[in-house]
C-alpha cells in the first residue's frame, strides 16, 4: 500500500509504502499526488518512506514508478528516499546520474532530516 503524507511541508509529495505495492497502489494514491503538484506547483519534490522491502513492489508498480519519472523528467527537483534497507540508499545515489533531480537517501532514523532536505536549495 502507498499511504501520502499529509506531515510533509506543502511543495512535498511524500508517500510512505507499507506492505505489498501494486500498480493499482500508483494510479489511486501517487500518480494523482504527483500529477496535481507538478500541475501548481512546476517542480516536484518527492519523499519516499520504504517501511516494506523493495520484494514487495509488483512489477506493474515498478512500471508505473517509471512512467511517472519519465512524464514529468524536467520537473524533478529533489527525492529523499528514507530506508534502512543498503540497497535503497544505493538507488538514491544511482537516481543523481539518470535524473536532473538531486537525490539523497536517509535511514528511517532520520524522517524529520529527510523532510528538511527535501525542502531545500539544492547545493
Amino acid at each position: 500500500m502507498l499511504q501520502i503524507m499529509r506531515d510533509v511541508p506543502a511543495n512535498v509529495v511524500g508517500v510512505r509504502a507499507l506492505g505489498k505495492v501494486t500498480e493499482e497502489d500508483y494510479k489511486t494514491a501517487l500518480v494523482p499526488a504527483l500529477e496535481k503538484a507538478a500541475k501548481e506547483l512546476g517542480e516536484l519534490n518527492f519523499l519516499m518512506i520504504f517501511e516494506t522491502d523493495l520484494r514487495n513492489f509488483s512489477y506493474g508498480a515498478w512500471m508505473q514508478d517509471a512512467k511517472m519519472s519519465l512524464k514529468h523528467f524536467g520537473k524533478w527537483n529533489r527525492i529523499a528516499i528514507v530506508s534502512d534497507q543498503k540497497i535503497v540508499e544505493k538507488l538514491a545515489h544511482l537516481f543523481n546520474f539518470i535524473s536532473p533531480a538531486e537525490a539523497k537517501g536517509f535511514p528511517i532514523s532520520d524522517i524529520e532530516l529527510a523532510k528538511t532536505w527535501v525542502v531545500s536549495n539544492k547545493d
